[in-house]
This record gives structure tokens, sequence and C-alpha cells, in this order.
């Protein structure tokens, strides 16, 4: 049976679809760094972007990584018994938390970093070299509307998506 509704991106969806089950299945696992204890990809991506980003909240750090406050705090309290990350409030501010990485959590994520780049990336990131900006740009916008409908929409909307195809 030809599966006609993915059009003629299949391939392309396919491997999207490949690489976001593997990461689902992979994100909680840890890798050990021998310098360091275990650290799992979520753990990584919460230093990553609380290092990128600074006095962020932590609502909105769940936003952007697409994950639930409630998971994100349990991340925080595993990396904040790592002594990897400090949760704070601001004076101004006393309902939100926020977090900071301390430099033991900075020399975590540089010595990971390096390791992942050499391992994983360099390859995707040579290829990617080869993309022009604009389709890059169209990529960018394409995987937003994709996040944007699975957290947004999908699990909201059940109930809607079931009736428009029944």
């Amino acid at each position: 049976m030809s599966v006609e509704w993915m059009e003629q991106n299949r391939e392309l969806f396919e491997k999207i679809i490949k690489c976001g089950n593997i990461y689902a299945n992979n994100h909680h696992k840890v890798v050990n760094l021998g310098l360091y204890n275990d650290v799992s990809l979520s753990q990584i991506q919460v230093l990553e972007y609380v290092l990128e980003v600074e006095n962020q909240k932590m609502s909105d750090i769940a936003k952007r990584l697409g994950i639930t406050k409630s998971a994100l705090s349990q991340i925080a309290k595993k990396l904040e018994e790592k002594g990897w990350l400090e949760k704070y409030r601001c004076n101004n501010n006393k309902k939100e938390i926020f977090l900071k990485v301390t430099p033991q959590g900075k020399n975590v994520y540089i010595t990971y970093s390096k390791a992942m780049h050499e391992f994983f990336f360099k390859d995707i990131f040579d290829i990617s070299k080869q993309i022009p900006k604009k389709y890059s740009d169209i990529f960018i916008k394409m995987f937003d509307i994709m996040a944007d409908k699975l957290i947004n929409n999908l699990y909201k909307e059940e109930e809607k998506i079931y009736t428009k195809i029944l």
C-alpha cells in the first residue's frame, strides 16, 4: 500500500521520525565521560540551555526544550544533586525559579560537547555546511511548525482530529 499522505517527502519524514524515535528511547540513558559521573542527553541539554541564556526562568527553559515543567524539575534536581546546577530566586520575583550552571557543571558540558562533536556531530555539521541558508531557514520553519503542532495541538485537540478523520 502506498502511503500517499506524506507526499513526495516520504523519505525525509521517515528519517525525521526515526531520529525522533531513537532520541525518545535514549535521551534519559546515561553515558560515562570518564572524568565525571554519568550524564544523560536530557541533562546535557538543560546545562546547554542554561549556559546559553542566563537568568532564564525554569518555565521558559521547559518550553524551549519542549518538555513539561515537572520533567525539567526532575532533571534539575539530579543536576543539583551532582553539584552541576544551582536553583535561585530573584529579589524582584520570588515566585519563579531560575537556574545557574556551576563551574563543575560547565566543565562537564565542555567535556561532553567536545566528545560528542568528534564522535557524533562532526560529520553531520560538515554535511550541513552544504545547505544554503535559505534552505536551512525552510527546515527551521518546518521543525518549528512540527514542534508547535505536537505541543499545542496534537493532544489538546485529539477529539477534533478524530472527528475530522471519521
